[in-house]
C-alpha cells in the first residue's frame, strides 16, 4: 500500500547531484530521556520509488537519529517499524544490520535494540580517513574542475549564505553535503563520498548538534568559500590546506559538545598514535 506524500529526507547521498534539504530539526538538550514513541517516518518513504526499501528505511532511520529525532537510548523494534511503514519486517532488518554495522544502532542482551551514544575516538577515526580522501579529492579536483562544475560550486555557497541567513541548519547541512559530493563530481569520482558516508556517520551526528552554536554556519561558509577561490585559481596545494583545516574544524567543536551533551556520548578512548595531528 503506497504512502502518501513520499518527500524524501536529506539523503546521504545526492539524487542527481542535488541534495533535499531535510525540515523539522530538532534543538536538543544536555539531558535527554528516550523517547517514548517513535517520530513518524513514513514521508520518507516511497514504494514507487527504484530505490530498495530496506535502504530508504534505513536512510530515514539514520537522518532521524542524526537530527535528534531519536537520542541515545531510543529503543527499537523490528515491529514497531516495519508496522510504521507497513512493510514486513526483512527490510526493516536489513535496515537495522546496516545501521549497526554504520555505528548509530548497537544490539544488548536483555535490552534489545537501541540508538547508540556517540563515540568521540570514532568522531576523529573518521575525520582522519575523511580527510585523507577528500584532500586527495580536492587536490585532483582542482586540476580538472570546469568551469560549469565551479558556478555550480559558486550557486551553492550562495545558497548556503542564504540558509545561515534563515538560520536554516538543516538547509545548510543539505548543502554543505552537496557542496563536497559536487567536488567529488568533478573528477568523476562519486564513489570516493559513497565511501566515506558510513564512516563518517558520527561526524554527522556531532555536526547536527553543534551547529550553530559551537560551530557558526558563518564560518563553515568561510572555510568553504576557500575551497572554491583554490579551485578557482586551479591551486591544488592551497585547495587541499582549506580542505583539511575545514574537515579539522570539528576537533574544536568535539570537546564542548560532548561537555553540554554527556547523555549523548560514550567515554572517551584516547588513540595510541593520535589522529588529530
Amino acid at each position: 500500500m503506497p504512502i502518501k506524500n513520499s518527500r524524501a529526507i536529506a539523503p546521504s547521498l545526492p539524487v542527481d547531484g542535488l541534495l533535499t534539504p531535510a525540515r523539522g530539526r530538532r534543538r536538543v538538550g544536555a539531558a535527554l530521556e528516550p523517547r517514548a514513541a517513535l517520530p513518524d517516518l513514513t514521508e520518507n518513504v516511497s514504494f514507487d520509488s527504484h530505490e530498495p526499501i530496506s535502504r530508504q528505511i534505513f536512510r530515514a532511520l539514520r537522518e532521524a537519529i542524526f537530527a535528534g529525532q531519536m537520542v541515545p537510548g531510543t529503543p527499537l523494534s523490528e515491529k514497531e517499524v516495519s508496522d510504521m511503514f507497513q512493510v514486513s519486517r526483512q527490510p526493516v532488518r536489513e535496515a537495522f544490520i546496516k545501521l549497526v554495522e554504520t555505528g548509530v544502532l548497537q544490539v544488548l542482551p536483555q535490552r534489545g535494540t537501541l540508538v547508540k551514544r556517540i563515540s568521540p575516538r570514532k568522531v576523529r577515526e573518521g575525520r582522519f580517513i575523511r580527510e585523507a580522501i577528500e584532500t586527495a579529492v580536492v587536490r585532483k579536483a582542482a586540476v580538472a574542475i570546469t568551469d560549469e562544475q565551479l558556478q555550480a560550486l559558486a550557486d551553492n555557497l550562495r545558497d548556503q549564505k542564504l540558509a545561515a541567513k534563515s538560520n536554516d541548519t538543516a538547509a545548510f547541512l543539505a548543502l554543505d553535503e552537496a557542496f563536497h559530493y559536487g567536488i567529488a563530481q568533478a573528477i568523476d569520482c562519486t564513489a570516493a563520498w559513497e565511501t566515506i558516508q558510513d564512516i563518517k556517520a558520527q561526524m554527522d551526528r556531532v555536526r547536527y548538534l553543534s551547529l550553530p552554536d559551537v560551530s557558526p554556519l558563518d564560518l563553515l561558509i568561510r572555510q568553504h568559500a576557500k575551497i572554491l577561490a583554490a579551485l578557482k585559481a586551479h591551486d591544488a596545494g592551497a585547495a587541499e590546506d582549506a580542505m583539511r583545516r575545514h574537515l579539522r574544524e570539528i576537533l574544536v567543536s568535539l570537546g564542548p559538545i560532548a561537555a553540554r551533551n554527556p547523555d549523548w556520548f560514550d567515554a572517551d578512548e584516547p588513540e595510541r598514535v593520535p589522529l588529530s595531528v
